[in-house]
């Protein structure tokens, strides 16, 4: 299919959600709707939407991608998704509770109260940090697919890309905040689980496949093994490592992130929003386990038609992120082309237009303090939201170009390992504060010690092998991360004096 007819079919995707914007936001865009959605969201809508929001991009391609590449990796990242389940559901009832107690907007509220401003601040600016690298890396993600199989032929050069990505996320976006995204989230997971199972579909048709043979094909394709009980000390992909790494960076990136409690917190009351979040889980773990058959499948593909993983155009090393695409696009074309590219698109955009909401709430209100003034709602605040959120889209873009020059990696890799280096201090400090409320803590040391803590969690990582016996760190680093900033923070605290 020619570039051109996939780039049509985008088009009108985005005119679409351009559209549903200008009807969800027509009656009013003022901070309250763009926050949190006048907390009148529906939470099977929440629920349904988050799965986009949770998968995006990456899941798409390099969830499958991962399952052959050269490290052997198979369905292992299931433990992973094990873990995070587990993750979710300490998040729906230990912490959600907690923030609908306390009504809050801006969920690092949380650690002003207990710990005081220097920290609150610290807690967000490493939201802020986490969220904007963490979403940048998805975004790449599409944008380098999008490059290589249509603005490549056009000529287009791979920043303005990014751009015209940019602005269509802002443009359906910058108005109704949260409550528009609730809706276009909805519809854009539409597309991404209609895309996983279409891609089975035409991946099983293309090889004379039924639902059961498919079954019994992946199963003994040696793709398929999901747990790994050998080599604890020297293998990242020990269950215990990935479980533990899973349950631990759900805690970080979805209960300590704005950008997914926010969705969360535009519900109705906490019954509602528990509703959303357990519904979520169940549904994440099965549309996972789906999109590594979909991976297994593809190899099978693959080598049945001796088609090789293609290479990255600059390092000229194999890039499973792009097996996907490539079987999708060169090899199915026509119909399956359009599912894959669409299912890629909203997967992808339905995480980047909810982080750029949240990262404009963090800032406004933890930074800009819109929830302590009056008539926070005039001209002059609303405009200065809009430049907020232009300043973070322009962020992403900058991140973007310089994860171009720099990245030679699986990008599902480098997402879990920065959060494991960027949300352990959030858990730290969330540990601390909720933990340790007979103890004042010198507040100006924060910053200091969430620095500290990812610094020598790096030096660990990168020398275990030789410090502790051949040791090799997987995701459960974050544990490490949380641990050191604990132990920071209660070493710059006192008892309180009663």
């Amino acid at each position: 299919m020619s570039p051109s007819v996939l780039l049509s079919f985008i088009v009108g995707y985005f005119l679409m959600l351009i559209m549903i914007s200008y009807f969800t936001s027509r009656r009013s865009s003022d901070n309250s709707t763009f926050f949190i959605a006048n907390r009148k969201s529906k939470w099977y809508l929440v629920a349904f939407g988050m799965i986009g929001t949770a998968l995006s991009g990456v899941t798409f391609i390099s969830v499958p991608g991962e399952v052959g590449n050269a490290a052997g990796a198979q369905f292992k990242y299931f433990q992973f998704v094990l873990g995070n389940a587990v993750g979710y559901v300490v998040v729906a009832t230990i912490l959600l509770p907690l923030y609908y107690r306390m009504k809050l907007i801006s969920i690092y509220e949380v650690i002003e109260r207990t710990l005081g401003k220097v920290s609150h601040k610290t807690a967000a600016a490493i939201f802020l940090l986490s969220r904007t690298i963490g979403s940048s890396f998805r975004l790449y993600l599409v944008a380098i697919v999008l490059q290589r199989f249509i603005f490549d032929s056009m000529g287009v050069p791979f920043w303005f890309t990014i751009v015209i990505c940019l602005m269509l996320i802002w443009g359906y976006t910058f108005k109704g905040g949260l409550k528009t995204i609730i809706i276009t989230d909805t519809l854009q997971t539409v597309f991404l689980v209609a895309s996983v199972f279409l891609s089975i579909y035409f991946i099983c048709r293309s090889m004379h496949l039924n639902i059961g043979s498919a079954f019994e094909t992946i199963k003994h394709s040696g793709y398929s093994k999901i747990f790994f009980t050998e080599d604890f000390i020297t293998s990242k992909f020990h269950i215990s490592k990935q479980l533990l790494g899973g349950l631990f960076v759900t805690i970080g990136m979805f209960g300590l992130d704005q950008d997914l409690m926010q969705k969360n917190l535009s519900c109705k009351n906490i019954h509602d929003a528990q509703k959303n979040m357990f519904t979520f889980t169940l549904v994440f773990v099965i549309i996972n386990l789906f999109f590594l058959s979909v991976g297994a499948l593809l190899y099978i593909y693959a080598h049945s038609n001796n088609i090789a993983v293609p290479l990255d155009s600059t390092t000229l090393k194999p890039r499973t992120d792009y097996l996907f695409p490539e079987i999708a696009l060169n090899h199915f074309k026509g119909i399956p082309a359009v599912v894959f590219m669409l299912g890629l698109t909203a997967a992808t955009f339905a995480t980047t237009d909810s982080a750029l909401t949240a990262l404009t709430t963090s800032f406004c209100v933890d930074f800009l303090g819109f929830d302590k003034k009056e008539n926070e709602n005039d001209k002059n605040m609303v405009k200065k939201r809009h430049f907020v959120h232009i300043g973070f889209s322009i962020l992403i873009l900058i991140v973007i170009l310089l994860f171009k020059i720099l990245n030679d990696a699986s990008v599902v890799s480098a997402i879990f390992k920065v959060a494991t280096f960027t949300y352990g201090p959030l858990i730290g400090l969330y540990g601390f504060s909720l933990y340790a409320k007979n103890r004042s803590v010198m507040d100006k040391a924060t910053p200091i010690i969430c620095i500290l803590a990812p610094l020598l969690c790096f030096f660990l990582d990168k020398y275990s092998t030789v410090l502790m016996g051949g040791y090799v760190f997987a995701e459960e680093l974050i544990i490490v991360n949380g641990l050191l900033t604990f132990v920071g923070l209660f070493l710059v605290s006192k008892r309180k004096v009663s």
